[in-house]
């Protein structure tokens, strides 16, 4: 009752990548890099264990970007073919790579990772890979007749090294579909549709993670424009009820998501975001078990984990430590008053 886990990524300590920045570039290079993406893994866990969280990731420290990372094992993309394109719903603008062949794994993305964190800890084990639509909001389209048909080869592959991750003993996969909250018909139209490909065969359970995005600017001043109300899982909750994933993955704290969205959920495992990653105020336990004492009028304790609101990959690595202490310490505090703990 009452897990911990984390959307995903972790910050990346000095030593290997550039702090306190999305696509940060590597700090090593060779056999040096491989070395310190190893080392960087083992802390996050430590870190993550140390703080309380049930369900560790390797906090994503062996790959520069949540999407690259994946993409970067698949042939058919030309990553010298760089074009400026507008990423979800022309939020922001970013230079990304471009299909130009039919597309094909190389050899797994992630494996080496997961099979060190499996490992190296004994708590259960999460892994994030890219959802499909958001994936293909994120990458140029030269080969494919459109957008769907790209999206359902790319929950193919996904799909490949998805089983190869739980044949390592990963026992939660999750696809990280920030474009859900972007393009609500197309999720209900092939959206759910690119999961349940993506997530065929799996025996373990299986996620997707929908935020508002990481906190960086383009993010922020777009929360800033949707209103009093957010109410963009509205559009998409009822259909993710019946869809054939078991945990959803939503941001809470200090946004304007009404609580009360959460019943569209029946029957689901919620994630809920009570680790705000757009600040660097740290939260206070009694704040963490308060976010999640109102979730509890709408989800059952037994389906309800604490998670953050997004990745806390572009945070201070002190911060974003702090705040997983919180995390830890908020839900156990919870637990305690509910006779749990």
């Amino acid at each position: 009752m009452l897990e911990t886990t984390i959307a995903g990524s972790l910050p990346k300590p000095f030593w290997l990548a550039k702090p306190k920045m999305l696509w940060a570039p590597w700090a090593q290079e060779g056999e040096a890099l491989a070395e310190a993406k190893r080392d960087a893994t083992l802390l996050a866990l430590k870190e993550q264990e140390d703080a309380g969280i049930d369900i560790v990731t390797d906090g994503e420290q062996s790959r520069r970007h949540f999407v690259h990372g994946f993409l970067e094992e698949i042939e058919g993309i030309d990553f010298n073919r760089r074009v400026a394109m507008g990423i979800r719903n022309n939020r922001y603008t970013a230079e990304v790579p471009t299909v130009t062949a039919a597309l094909r794994r190389r050899r797994p993305a992630h494996g080496t990772e997961a099979a060190l964190a499996r490992a190296r800890t004994t708590r259960k084990l999460k892994f994030t890979l890219p959802g499909p639509m958001t994936i293909v909001d994120t990458i140029a389209n030269a080969h494919y007749g459109d957008r769907v048909a790209m999206a359902m080869r790319f929950a193919e592959l996904l799909n490949e090294e998805a089983l190869e991750l739980e044949a390592l003993g990963v026992d939660v996969i999750q696809f990280d579909e920030p474009a859900f909250n972007v393009y609500m018909d197309e999720v209900k139209d092939w959206g759910i549709e690119a999961l349940h490909r993506a997530r065929a065969g799996l025996r373990c359970k299986t996620a997707v993670h929908i935020c508002y995005g990481y906190g960086i600017k383009a993010n922020i001043d777009w929360k800033a424009s949707l209103g009093r109300e957010w109410r963009q899982y509205e559009e998409i909750f009822p259909a993710l009820a019946k869809s054939r994933i078991d945990q959803v993955s939503l941001e809470c704290i200090n946004s304007r998501v009404p609580i009360e969205l959460l019943k569209l959920l029946d029957g689901k495992e919620v994630l809920l975001g009570a680790i705000d990653v757009a600040s660097e105020q740290v939260e206070t336990p009694e704040e963490v078990a308060a976010v999640l004492r109102r979730a509890l009028e709408f989800v059952p304790a037994e389906r309800l984990i604490a998670c953050t609101n997004c990745g806390l990959a572009p945070l201070d690595h002190a911060i974003a430590n702090a705040k997983l202490q919180a995390l830890g310490a908020g839900t156990a505090l919870l637990r305690r008053e509910l006779g749990q703990g």
